[in-house]
């Protein structure tokens, strides 16, 4: 600095002068927001910046500046308050310093942000919460309505408007002001356009407009209706322009609130503003609904407005978000677009899904490239073409699916992978009475209310101003009149203009205003019916006074009158709601909106290992053959459940300690069946040395439906299916046990059912459901069978109640006369037996002989068959055998003989080199052919029931 000081003075350009200050405003724009350790740098950085100064009324010389503390000593760059004295030499050489400017460079930038910052906020960026416009709209508008684009006139170029716009209102760019007006006349951008255009003015691709000397304009009705009809009889303020030579209005008188009619949404310095549109016949009820109770609640004033209305229409998803951002004028909505599933060929049943509205706000063309490329990138599966077939009759993306895909898995993949579900986060900040300011509904229609109150408050006074002065000149006319010869008497005598006047007042009375009206009354109005014209005018007025003032008198009467007037507007330009809204959930997609409710085959292993496989992994095979590999298993393994279900469905697991556990089947990882399968304990929480006995795959959790649980020493009881809907990760009890018994068999069943059950040595119980008692979850059951010493339960299967009807008529009929009861033993044999060979008993009974078993055999399992029939009168349904070591033989039940209670049955599967059956499980018909007759449903008579060696079933 004292370099500087010393230094003579250099030479120094316009265009040096220029860059410095450049480089200086540079430096506060880039330095505005700093830390205190770059703030300390600043200052002492400061004492190199360089100050100039010139002079336009003389040769410009420029001079060195010392940067001081504010106390006068020079700074030597040591630590300060960044406080800096501008002294600026007048270079007469005498010494004496010119004028000193002391100022804080910190507090000279943040005063400079901020009047930058309100200038966007109040100029730009926000728009007023009383009529909804920023100004360049406000501007756009009056500009129209000054020229007399009326939406009766014929069309004029934009290019036209936006010069007037600019030359008389908005010192902006050209484009900022034809963007401005192209958005106010796209109807996919906003819910009621307020400019009429002709021409190319973009298109929801993302198109841009044509130029503005191609494209006209011309007012919306409704707009000339909402915003500009009183706006010459002194409702608002006008103010003056940017160059003071004309005025314009500071604000349009607006009949409805704008703000949320068409919505707004802008960027401005440390705040934004997100609003979303409404329906205009909705916001007329909600308003109307404010005027009769000021004291409406927020959930009052939904019922007459419950959401957004959106101009691109599709589906609200939810109401919580809608809730928040009209509590508290923050919140997030989320949209999705509309879409339909056509069938395009009924023979290849290939189908598409016809996309109809998309979300506010969404690129059309966008999305559909973005569809494109997750295809390509093998993101998104089941789609095999893709086309935009929109026009001028509407929207119209045809995506056509592969044959076999689920249209509603494809569906909800677009809704989680595209923009065709997106969120539209409402941030409701307004200006109201010059400051920005976030407000709910009720307090944006109450501001609104304020305004509209003022408004027709100022028109009423002006029409009764207006009113008055009138009447006076009428009344003035009518005397005249009423005395025609005096007054032609004096305006002859009178030397001129102001001594007629003069005359005419002295005379009658009349004040400057009458005498001038009376005097330019034409010859041709004395007539006596001109006469009576005047005397009806004045008689009208009086009674308009009248009105006028009873309206002032009253705000009750003010707002009644804005009832009407918005009444009015409602019938006139109301249309019904595009934008539906689904209150079933808030749009959140989880895994199993989009994974296929496909049919699957869940196989477990004693240690716990379980995996999903295909149906069609296991082909049909003959009785009596070795079958297929389950796959893998590990040292010491064995299969133990074998069941069919469906991705959706949620798969109970019932451990040996009398714990349920729930998952969906779909969480269970798929895999070949060579591979050895995922631990159990990676999808539900077992405890150390539990073991899974039963799992039972549900669809729904009806009311009427109950879970039968049996154990290993004979205990039963029944509980309602709806206890095991809500089950927490760590599990919940399902039976209490004693020591030494274990939880074996559950089953779904319904009261009208009957339940059989098997002991190990072939005694067989058949008793009605009904007569279980219903218990809570956490008791311990009946006794369900008088076992012997040494026997414990096999097997529990359930016959629903259309198969036992009439049991006394079957036992009439033939052997051959299903139901059956299929029992398969250990050591590979098996026979059906008929139904009707057994009689219903009450429980705690020994029950009947069902199977004649050798010294070294007992029974694995029994099934209840012959639900599903062939035309025949044969079984369709088919048993899947598993041996200890994996092994899997998949065989028709018709092919198993059918035989007498006493009779010990054929060979089901060779067990020479595999041991014993470990698991059995039935289903009602071959894979490929539920696939293919019954995708994504489940008949009443293709239902079935299947157990394991240990006593697992499952429905089909």
């Amino acid at each position: 600095m004292n370099s500087l000081s010393s230094s003579p003075t250099p030479s120094i350009s316009p265009s040096m002068s220029l860059s410095a200050t450049l480089r200086v405003s540079s430096f506060l724009r880039h330095n505005l927001f700093l830390a205190p350790s770059r703030a300390s740098a600043l200052r002492r950085n400061v004492s190199h910046l360089r100050f100039l100064s010139s002079s336009p009324s003389r040769r410009t010389v420029h001079h060195p500046v010392k940067a001081r503390r504010g106390g006068g000593q020079e700074d030597d760059g040591g630590l300060g308050n960044g406080s800096l004295t501008a002294v600026v030499k007048d270079g007469t050489g005498d010494g004496r310093d010119g004028r000193v400017l002391p100022f804080e460079l910190h507090k000279e930038a943040m005063d400079s942000y901020m009047a930058y910052a309100l200038s966007v906020l109040l100029g730009r960026a926000l728009p007023d919460v009383r009529d909804g416009l920023k100004p360049v709209h406000r501007r756009i508008l009056y500009a129209m309505h000054e020229l007399g684009l009326s939406s009766r006139k014929p069309f004029k170029k934009c290019a036209r408007v936006v010069g007037e716009v600019l030359g008389k209102f908005h010192p902006h760019g050209d484009n900022a002001v034809y963007d401005s007006m192209v958005r106010m006349a796209q109807d996919f951008s906003l819910r009621f356009p307020l400019i009429q255009g002709h021409g190319n003015f973009g298109s929801i691709d993302a198109d841009p407009p044509a130029a503005m000397r191609y494209t006209e304009c011309r007012l919306e009705a409704l707009t000339e209706a909402i915003l500009l009809a009183d706006l010459e009889q002194d409702t608002v303020d006008f103010v003056p322009n940017f160059d003071s030579s004309q005025k314009e209005p500071s604000l349009l008188p607006a009949r409805l609130p704008t703000l949320l009619l068409n919505g707004s949404s802008g960027i401005a310095v440390g705040m934004a503003t997100n609003i979303p549109p409404h329906n205009l016949g909705e916001l007329v009820d909600v308003l109307c609904a404010l005027i009769h109770n000021p004291e409406a609640s927020l959930q009052e004033l939904l019922e007459y407005m419950p959401g957004p209305d959106f101009p691109t229409g599709g589906l609200i998803m939810g109401n919580l978000g809608i809730l928040a951002a009209y509590r508290t004028g923050r919140g997030r909505i989320v949209v999705r677009g509309k879409a339909d599933i056509e069938l395009l060929d009924s023979k290849t049943k290939r189908s598409a899904v016809i996309i109809k509205e998309i979300p506010y706000q969404t690129n059309k063309s966008s999305l559909v490239e973005k569809i494109a490329e997750l295809v390509e990138n093998k993101t998104l599966e089941g789609i095999n073409d893709i086309r935009d077939e929109s026009d001028r009759s509407g929207m119209r993306v045809v995506i056509e699916l592969k044959r076999g895909a689920d249209p509603s898995i494809v569906l909800n993949n677009l809704y989680r992978l595209t923009a065709l579900q997106s969120s539209f986060n409402c941030n409701m900040v307004g200006i109201l009475d010059g400051q920005p300011k976030q407000m709910g509904l009720k307090e944006l229609l109450q501001a609104f209310l304020e305004f509209r109150c003022s408004v027709v408050e100022r028109r009423a006074r002006y029409k009764l101003s207006q009113a008055q002065d009138r009447r006076h000149i009428v009344e003035g006319i009518v005397v005249g009149l009423d005395n025609l010869d005096r007054v032609i008497d004096i305006i002859k005598e009178a030397k001129g203009n102001a001594a007629a006047s003069a005359g005419l007042k002295e005379e009658f009375n009349l004040s400057d205003k009458q005498a001038e009206a009376v005097l330019d009354i034409n010859l041709r109005r004395l007539n006596l019916l001109e006469r009576k014209k005047f005397v009806d005018e004045s008689a009208s007025l009086m009674e308009q006074i009248s009105k006028l003032t009873e309206l002032l008198s009253s705000r009750k009467n003010i707002l009644q009158l804005i009832e009407q007037e918005a009444l009015e507007l409602k019938n006139k330009f109301s249309s019904p709601r595009r934008s539906i809204l689904d209150d079933s959930d808030g749009g959140q997609l989880e895994d199993i909106d989009v994974i296929p409710n496909e049919e699957m085959l869940l196989a477990f292993s004693e240690k716990g290992y379980v995996k999903r496989m295909k149906p069609s992994t296991f082909n049909l095979q003959n009785r009596g053959t070795i079958g297929k590999s389950v796959g893998k298993l590990r040292v010491n393994d064995a299969m133990s459940d074998f069941i069919v279900c469906r991705s959706h469905d949620h798969v109970l697991y019932f451990s040996d300690r009398g714990i349920v556990y729930s998952a969906y089947a779909y969480k269970i990882p798929e895999s070949s069946r060579t591979a050895a399968g995922t631990p159990l304990i990676q999808i539900i929480s077992l405890s150390e040395g539990e073991r899974i006995t039963s799992i039972v795959p549900v669809t729904e959790f009806a009311e009427d439906q109950f879970l039968v649980m049996l154990t290993v020493n004979g205990y039963i009881k029944k509980v309602s299916l709806n206890y095991f809907s809500a089950i927490r990760s760590t599990g919940i009890i399902a039976i209490q046990l004693v020591p030494g018994d274990e939880l074996k068999w559950v089953r779904c069943c319904t009261n009208d059912d009957l339940v059989a059950m098997a002991s190990q040595n072939g005694m067989v119980i058949l008793s009605s459901c009904d007569i279980i008692r219903a218990l809570s979850r956490n008791t311990r059951g009946a006794i369900a069978m008088r076992l012997k010493e040494g026997d414990k339960m096999a097997s529990m299967d359930i016959i629903p109640a259309p198969r036992h009807t009439d049991l006394d008529k079957a036992a009439e009929d033939s052997i051959s006369y299903g139901p059956w009861l299929l029992f398969v033993s250990e050591n590979g044999y098996g026979k059906r037996v008929p139904l009707s060979s057994f009689k219903k008993s009450p429980l705690n009974r020994v029950g009947l002989i069902g199977y004649k078993f050798s010294s070294e055999d007992r029974l694995a399992a029994v099934f209840v068959v012959g639900f599903s029939l062939t035309e025949d009168g044969e079984s369709d349904e088919q048993v899947v055998l598993v041996s200890q070591s994996g092994t899997v033989n998949r065989i028709k039940v018709r092919d198993i003989s059918i035989q007498s209670r006493y009779a010990r049955g054929v060979i089901l599967m060779r067990l020479e080199h595999a041991g014993k059956i470990q698991s059995a499980s039935l289903i009602s018909a071959s894979a490929e052919e539920a696939a293919e007759l019954l995708p994504g449903m489940q008949s009443e008579e293709a239902t079935t029931n299947a157990g394991t060696a240990e006593g697992i079933s499952m429905s089909s």
